[in-house]
């Protein structure tokens, strides 16, 4: 599960940093959906219309590593690592790209949705095509 195929640059603002002069954990959690919309744009060939999407974030954890300040220079790596009949399971990482640093780890899973039943649904055939073309797993 080491390596990541999808790798997007991600920008840190002022008013993501803490008292500390660190990168609070609410705004890395942003960080981390940034990069998830631009894994799915990416596998799913193209902009998302997010009303429609059938795909709803249900759970996420992160490990904070090393705190992330104001001019590090940041990567958000993603990758789907498995994928079930309801859910997908993704991992990500903020990489500082002049250390090779692990900053902080992201784990979560999303889930199939229907949004005019409010209900789970199973993923789409479509998009588990996509993704295990694109992570070959």
């Amino acid at each position: 599960m080491d390596k990541y195929i999808f790798s997007v640059p991600v920008q840190i603002r002022m008013s993501d940093l803490d008292p500390f002069i660190h990168v609070n954990n609410g705004a890395q959690c942003n960080l981390f959906d940034y990069g998830r919309s631009c894994y799915f744009e990416t596998v799913f060939g193209g902009e998302i219309d997010w009303k429609q999407l059938d795909l709803v974030l249900v759970h996420v954890e992160l490990d904070f590593m090393l705190p992330i300040l104001y001019h590090d220079s940041l990567v958000c790596e993603s990758k789907i690592y498995e994928i079930g009949n309801k859910s997908l399971k993704m991992i990500q990482q903020l990489i500082d790209t002049n250390t090779n640093t692990v900053k902080t780890l992201c784990k979560s899973i999303l889930a199939g949705y229907d949004r005019s039943l409010n209900q789970s649904v199973k993923i789409k055939e479509i998009y588990k095509e996509k993704i295990v073309a694109f992570e070959k797993i």
